[in-house]
């Protein structure tokens, strides 16, 4: 297994640029939580917070693509640094408005100038693309190394957050994850050997990423998706907190995470056949089939078993998720052109996100309205109307795919 991962690290330079990207991407998985906790301690208000951290997911909805695009047209170096500048202004904003009892809509002011944030993880993988374009298996390999990252981004990026706010001070959480971002930036940034050349012409095109329409197929999918991981989420805290156990949430998500992990460490070493939308769908399909034993568990279940059970049947639902994530921005990287490839992957995890909040929301309100067993019935809906998107999706990501390369045995950095 392990021989498939130094195969991709041979390369000059590939060990920087992934170990600074998942520095400068571990915000990600900090600031909004790291915002509820923040504000919930200073304001009293877990409403205020909870709109405040929605008015930077959707800012960083809204403005990532825009951000991203401009990379792809003016270099990472140069749009990546003036955007984490802007970030971590606003940032700095916010931590003295909501310390110094500031009108709550200057909160919200700068938590919207946040969303520019850059995606470091779709540079990441750019880069990778950029390196082993010609050399498919090692680029497979490569994006499931950065699936694995992404996992342990939201495994860890969490627990630091809330357990640094909570033990040291209220804005330990954003602090640090402003931290994060500007060292893993300037790491990430100083690796100018492996930076994909710019795609000036792209300037030209007149047309988003989005205008694909397989890539619009991977959005809506990604939507849903998004929204499985946020309703299993509140869900499970919920479920969690009705046994008397609450901080046994945080060990039962942590599993889920783990079963992903472990899959996209396997299905990265590989040798696949079969088509890749044929894959996707596969996989959704599987993500789908993995929802249908939480709501048996919950509704038969209570107490310590209840938990054990939701456990075991989201650590089985995770195994699906990275090699379904992993094939996703492999397509991406087919649908779309090699001048736009920041910004299609950034629509990706544009559609997570909105996915994140709506699921949160819906679950929720399910939640209170019928108990948290019924609120499984969340992430089952949301899987299923992603399984029909792929499907019904699928000419369109068939029709969209450009021809591959041939794979050849070795491969070296273009300057």
């Amino acid at each position: 297994m392990l021989s498939s991962y130094r195969q991709i690290f041979a390369a000059p330079g590939t060990l920087a640029f992934s170990s600074s990207g998942l520095i400068a991407r571990l915000p990600i998985s900090m600031t909004g939580i790291g915002i509820v906790t923040m504000l919930s301690q200073l304001r009293g208000s877990y409403g205020l917070a909870g709109m405040v951290a929605s008015v930077l997911a959707l800012s960083a909805a809204a403005l990532g693509p825009l951000v991203s695009s401009l990379v792809d047209r003016h270099g990472q170096r140069r749009v990546t640094l003036p955007a984490t500048a802007v970030t971590i202004a606003a940032a700095t904003g916010l931590l003295l408005a909501a310390r110094f009892g500031a009108p709550d809509w200057t909160l919200f002011l700068f938590a919207a100038g946040m969303g520019v944030m850059p995606s470091t993880g779709s540079m990441v993988r750019a880069r990778w693309a950029h390196l082993y374009r010609e050399a498919p298996p090692r680029l497979h390999s490569a994006y499931s190394f950065e699936a694995v990252m992404d996992e342990v981004c939201f495994i860890v990026g969490p627990i630091l957050s809330i357990g640094l706010a909570t033990a040291l001070f209220p804005e330990a959480g954003v602090l640090l994850a402003g931290v994060f971002l500007t060292v893993g930036v300037l790491l990430f940034t100083a690796q100018r050997r492996t930076e994909p050349p710019v795609h000036p012409a792209a300037h030209h095109e007149g047309r988003w990423a989005i205008a694909s329409e397989g890539l619009q197929v991977l959005v809506l999918t990604f939507v849903a998706t998004g929204a499985i991981f946020g309703s299993v989420e509140v869900v499970t805290v919920a479920f969690a907190e009705d046994q008397g156990h609450t901080a046994a949430a945080s060990i039962v998500l942590a599993v889920y995470a783990l079963g992903s992990c472990l899959a996209g460490l396997v299905f990265g070493t590989l040798k696949l056949k079969g088509s890749m939308p044929g894959r996707f769908l596969g996989g959704v399909a599987g993500m789908a089939a993995a929802m249908v034993p939480l709501v048996v568990v919950a509704q038969l279940f209570s107490g310590t078993a209840g938990l054990v059970g939701i456990g075991a049947a989201l650590f089985l639902a995770g195994l699906s998720i990275s090699p379904t994530l992993i094939t996703a921005m492999a397509l991406v990287e087919r649908l779309v052109p090699a001048s736009k490839i920041t910004e299609g992957m950034t629509w990706t995890t544009t559609g997570l996100a909105l996915g994140v909040a709506l699921g949160s929301s819906a679950a929720g309100w399910v939640v209170d309205g019928a108990g948290s067993p019924a609120g499984y019935w969340v992430p089952l809906t949301a899987a299923a109307f992603a399984a029909l998107t792929a499907l019904l999706g699928l000419p369109r990501l068939r029709g969209g795919l450009r021809p591959t390369a041939v794979p050849r045995g070795e491969t070296s950095l273009q300057h």
